[in-house]
């Protein structure tokens, strides 16, 4: 309902007038689903792009239509070995664990599956993606069958920012092996006015700028809500107020306690607190926040 409610004619007349969204289902290719998941490919590269400034990834589609949708339709199953159909149910329920999964060949799949479910809903979608339910401590029961595991990597000190570009940049494949999905927020010891996001699925990875720390922010421009300013200043414990690093790994056969190690290895020690820090990320200007992703 939100979403037709967006979608207007040339009469004012919107999509929510005269529609309902009912189901939002999403139809994977069994057969490439691994393919262009593990790829780092440009929309733009296919032809596929919305005009100059779409700098999507194949990916960055993909999890966007597999974490926000009600229904997945596992297609072309018949043209898939067994260990390798395993592997793709394994990935697209660690993204998205509420949603129904139909396998089908030929895309045949009973009508009332797809048609007239009322099953989506707007909030619901929203919590959906894998990532969030980790975030927060929710337990996705399909977890143990399907060999997914998931963990949460904060801290309360600053990146240096070298060490952390070389980690996610050119760091050891083994390292990132079996790691499905990541998402989260992080701090550099450059830049500690930016809350940055990061975003990763499959082979493709995002970073930037996603709006500045409460801290970096002058307490008369809090919200005026009561409430609201308690929940900041309750995030105000940590050594550098409400920065941190919060990052969501989900993957199968990913080895946790090495990944822990090397983003611990990225932190800022005490002796560089001081110290005239290389830092090789782009600049992130303040003007642009408020389109980041």
């Amino acid at each position: 309902e939100h979403i037709a409610r967006g979608v207007f004619d040339d009469n004012g007349r919107s999509l929510g007038d005269v529609a309902r969204l009912d189901t939002m289902v999403t139809v994977v290719d069994a057969a490439n689903f691994r393919h262009d998941y593990e790829a780092a490919d440009f929309i733009r590269e296919r032809g596929q792009s919305l005009g100059e400034d779409d700098d999507r990834t194949v990916v960055d589609l993909l999890v966007d239509q597999v974490e926000f949708c009600d229904v997945l339709v596992l297609n072309k199953t018949d043209l898939v070995a067994p260990d390798e159909l395993d592997r793709v149910r394994a990935i697209l329920r660690s993204l998205n664990p509420v949603a129904e999964v139909i396998e089908a060949a030929f895309g045949r799949v009973p009508l009332d599956r797809v048609l007239d479910t009322a099953r989506f809903d707007f909030a619901r979608a929203e919590a959906a993606p894998g990532w969030l339910r980790t975030l927060r401590g929710e337990e996705t029961p399909e977890s143990a069958e399907y060999g997914i595991h998931s963990f949460v990597y904060r801290s309360g000190q600053p990146f240096h920012p070298q060490r952390f570009w070389d980690l996610i940049h050119s760091g050891s494949q083994a390292l990132w092996h079996g790691v499905v999905r990541s998402k989260g927020f992080f701090f550099l010891a450059t830049r500690l006015d930016f809350a940055a996001s990061w975003s990763q699925a499959g082979g493709a990875c995002r970073h930037g700028a996603a709006g500045l720390w409460w801290a970096a922010v002058d307490p008369s421009e809090w919200p005026d809500d009561p409430a609201e300013r308690r929940e900041i200043e309750a995030m105000m414990s940590g050594p550098h107020g409400d920065r941190r690093q919060e990052l969501v790994f989900i993957g199968i056969g990913m080895d946790e306690a090495a990944l822990r190690a090397a983003l611990d290895a990225c932190l800022l020690t005490d002796a560089e607190r001081d110290a005239d820090l290389p830092d090789p990320f782009p600049a992130w200007e303040v003007v642009d926040l408020a389109a980041a992703d």
